[in-house]
């Protein structure tokens, strides 16, 4: 609970961490100051970049108790602004899947091994880092909890798989291991309703505990408040369901 004489402060900077196969990647770094201990995010990116919205979502977790770190996937494509190196991406195919998961698991690995973390760690994305976040989620152990915001293409047909993108995420679903919230709008069409369906019936197939919230008049990227995709009431009740499933999950226990 938020009150008016508790002391506040955090620290926010860009750090280098050793990422898939060691190589050096850069990271957003917020953590919220005293001794802790606190609970632990990874934010993952989405496709138009490492970008101002997810500096800012970094330390608005770090203001809400988490350390949190936001990795630049796009490192080893080089260095221009958040929308040239996003363009670079898509004309590239994205990261492959392999890459960006070790990138994960290294920011995990760092966030849990600092003296402040009480060594539980959820994952955060949106868009196409709600597909890389449901990919580590699997793939990468470690993880107690995970929040994907419209995440696209963790169903894909076989004529969407590419060798960046070899296998669909939702096949991964049997390896799932910690719970799973998902915000969803009923008007997306990256994912579609069924599309969402399709891994809600993954999901219940494998017995994995999971919330989803699929919100009306919303479409893809409804939290973004500098775009017209913005809608104030879904959003706002999208992160007040965020709030409330991490202190359940890496909280509480």
């Amino acid at each position: 609970m938020y009150t008016t004489d508790q002391y506040e402060g955090m620290i926010a900077e860009t750090v280098v961490i050793p990422g898939h196969n060691g190589d050096p990647i850069r990271a957003y770094y917020a953590r919220p100051l005293g001794p802790g201990p606190f609970p632990a995010m990874v934010l993952v990116h989405h496709f138009p970049g490492w970008d101002e919205w997810y500096r800012e979502a970094t330390r608005k977790f770090a203001h809400h108790g988490y350390l949190t770190i936001s990795p630049n996937l796009y490192e080893r494509m080089g260095h221009a602004t958040p929308e040239d190196m996003g363009a670079a991406a898509r004309a590239a195919g994205g990261v492959p899947d392999d890459q960006a998961v070790g990138d994960m698991a290294a920011s995990m690995r760092f966030v849990k091994s600092q003296a402040q973390s009480n060594r539980k760690v959820g994952v955060f994305g949106t868009c196409s880092g709600g597909r890389h976040a449901f990919l580590a989620a699997c793939r990468a152990p470690g993880f107690d909890a995970i929040i994907n915001c419209w995440g696209g293409r963790v169903v894909m047909s076989p004529e969407q798989l590419t060798a960046n993108w070899p296998v669909a995420p939702v096949d991964y679903t049997p390896d799932l291991a910690c719970p799973i919230l998902g915000l969803f709008g009923l008007e997306d069409r990256s994912p579609t309703p069924e599309d969402v369906d399709i891994l809600e019936a993954a999901l219940k197939q494998h017995g994995k505990e999971y919330e989803f919230h699929r919100y009306a008049n919303a479409g893809h990227g409804f939290f973004y408040y500098d775009r017209g995709a913005y809608r104030q009431e879904q959003t706002m009740d999208g992160w007040g369901k965020i709030w409330t499933f991490l202190g359940k999950h890496l909280i509480s226990k």
